[in-house]
């Protein structure tokens, strides 16, 4: 196979990504869901900047030991997943939000629509990073936090600021993020040792 072959291969497979990225995006908007709208909606605000995330840091940090422990990694994780979706996908990606007015999203489901770019999502990639960095230093709030994260990664599809492949995204940059935090502390607890 060409390289030529390969790049016109890669396009075909992204643009059908991107087809079936839309399709789910619509079909979640043209769905009626109207006891779920105003909940999510108040989530997706609430996990604005991480609140979510920062308020059960502060909870856990109260409990020494491993809950502290995971408090401190969690808000490593946030740290690194959002300095990854921020600073370096959305301005590498630029891709633009759904058009939810096109989309027919339910405007009682609307939150603020982001200047960002839309790839991959920051709400999410935090999410998740602190769920999976806590969950596995303190595996008791593994299951709660990974519920939320989902929920959270979901809410962002439901309000129509992103499309199921930006949330799918952000989940993979959230796990990673989590991986190179809980990588430092591990090495940080073996520098303490010595």
């Amino acid at each position: 196979m060409t390289s030529t072959t390969r790049t016109g291969a890669l396009r075909d497979v992204i643009r059908d990504l991107n087809a079936v990225d839309g399709a789910v995006y619509a079909a979640v908007a043209a769905t009626p869901t109207p006891t779920l709208d105003a909940g999510l909606r108040r989530l997706s605000r609430t996990a604005d900047h991480s609140k979510i995330s920062f308020t059960a840091a502060a909870v856990l940090a109260c409990v020494p030991g491993r809950p502290r422990r995971a408090a401190l990694v969690g808000l490593g994780a946030i740290a690194v997943a959002s300095a990854s979706a921020n600073l370096l996908g959305k301005r590498l990606v630029r891709r633009p939000r759904p058009d939810r007015e096109a989309a027919r999203v339910v405007v009682g489901r609307h939150v603020r629509m982001p200047d960002s770019a839309s790839f991959p999502s920051g709400h999410t990639a935090s999410a998740v990073a602190f769920a999976t960095a806590v969950g596995t230093v303190l595996p008791v709030a593994a299951l709660p936090l990974g519920v939320l994260a989902g929920a959270v990664g979901y809410s962002r599809v439901h309000t129509g600021v992103h499309y199921p492949g930006d949330v799918a995204a952000g989940a993979f940059l959230g796990v990673a993020s989590a991986v190179v935090a809980l990588a430092v502390d591990a090495s940080w607890s073996a520098a303490r040792r010595e």
